[in-house]
């Protein structure tokens, strides 16, 4: 059985939680992170030497970051969520590395800051709040074209997307009406898979650790 090591609350564990709940495959959860004491320890960094979350455990494989862990799963039981041609691979992977390489740094800058006093934030929160907008933006222009991100169906673009986009969208900052990427974003919330992988309802296919 899948077990999968990383706190319920990390956005990246909550991608993969979306993914298991999505093909119904059985695992179990446990919780793993700094605040539990457990991700530095010689056990830990035998798994995953980059002591962070999430880690999975398939049978013996064990494998780490979590859009690894995606495109491992789709493989295996869902190849169509990662596109069935190369070319269509290379419009998915596209949103799963810019979510990484373009929207992750402004947007756990301001994730870090943003319930701070102001005069507790970082000299460039400001900066960060408007790069991190800049990035929605580019979202929300890509979905007022078109109902899902790479292809014409879900696919692991709006996995690896839709937990982070969630925050970004509830944080309490000066923005413009994004109203693709809120429709959008709307539209997966109602999705039980994605309730269960942000903690808004019981999974049915985990099972206890």
């Amino acid at each position: 059985m899948i077990k999968l090591l990383g706190r319920k609350t990390s956005g990246n564990v909550q991608k993969v939680l979306f993914l298991l709940e999505e093909l119904r495959l059985p695992y179990t959860r446990e919780d793993y992170g700094r605040q539990f004491g457990n991700t530095l320890t010689d056990a830990y960094r035998a798994l995953n030497p980059n002591a962070k979350v999430p880690t999975m455990l398939d049978g013996e494989l064990v494998i780490w970051e979590s859009h690894s862990i995606l495109r491992y799963l789709a493989a295996l039981h869902a190849p169509a969520l990662h596109g069935t041609t190369a070319a269509e691979k290379s419009q998915v992977e596209r949103w799963m590395d810019w979510n990484l390489g373009a929207l992750n740094t402004p947007y756990v800058a301001v994730f870090k800051d943003v319930k701070n006093a102001p005069e507790a934030r970082a000299a460039d929160f400001a900066e960060q709040v408007k790069t991190l907008i800049e990035q929605l933006k580019i979202l929300d222009g890509q979905l007022a074209k078109r109902e899902w991100l790479a292809l014409d169906k879900l696919t692991l673009a709006e996995i690896s997307l839709a937990p982070v986009v969630k925050r970004c969208l509830a944080f309490e900052i000066e923005r413009p009406s994004l109203p693709a990427l809120e429709k959008w974003q709307a539209a997966i919330d109602t999705r039980p898979a994605f309730q269960v992988a942000i903690g808004a309802k019981p999974s049915v296919t985990a099972t206890a650790a």
